[in-house]
């Protein structure tokens, strides 16, 4: 399994007792969705590697007891730790309208209802209390809050996403 056909699901965060259980931070809209997984893929230094999961409890904030085959002791699971965690993109089911998984969305060209393109989507910042869309313009950073009523159309084929930004936002950053 390669990265570029996976999407990042969290990383290991912590050791979770002493028999070889971590803690995985799912960081992911809604944890409940993965509530079932039965294997993940661990970055190990550079290679994906699988891991089976024997047992996963999800706890509060988004993280999860996780207890993986072969880790059976503190000491192979403290291998683990602040290591990102991989699903198979394919395992995401198709969004359809102005819905998208940020991962997907990435590199899309974003263009403005107004001002037309205004910069290519460089990162989704998944702050709980104000997401914003990060696009770059050459050098130039434009951070647009990602409200309710922002993204008009996400054009997959032509790998655009189309938005609404707030009056004299883009204007601030663009001059």
């Amino acid at each position: 399994m390669i990265k570029a056909d996976c999407f990042h699901l969290g990383y290991i965060a912590k050791l979770h007792g002493f028999k070889g259980e971590v803690s995985l931070f799912l960081d992911v809209t809604n944890p409940n969705d993965y509530a079932s997984l039965d294997a993940i893929f661990i970055d190990l230094g550079d290679n994906l590697t699988p891991f089976f999961i024997e047992s996963i409890k999800l706890k509060n904030k988004g993280f999860a007891a996780v207890k993986l085959e072969g880790v059976k002791d503190e000491v192979s699971a403290k291998k683990l730790l602040r290591k990102n965690v991989y699903l198979p993109a394919q395992i995401l089911p198709e969004l359809e309208g102005v819905h998208f998984y940020d991962h997907e969305v990435i590199g899309f060209k974003v263009i403005d209802e107004v001002h037309g393109e205004i910069g290519e989507l460089a990162m989704v910042i998944d702050l709980k209390v104000n997401p914003l869309l990060q696009i770059m313009k050459g050098e130039k950073e434009i951070l647009v809050p990602l409200i309710e009523g922002l993204v008009q159309k996400v054009d997959r084929k032509n790998e655009a996403l189309h938005i609404k930004a707030p009056d004299g936002l883009v204007e601030l950053y663009l001059g």
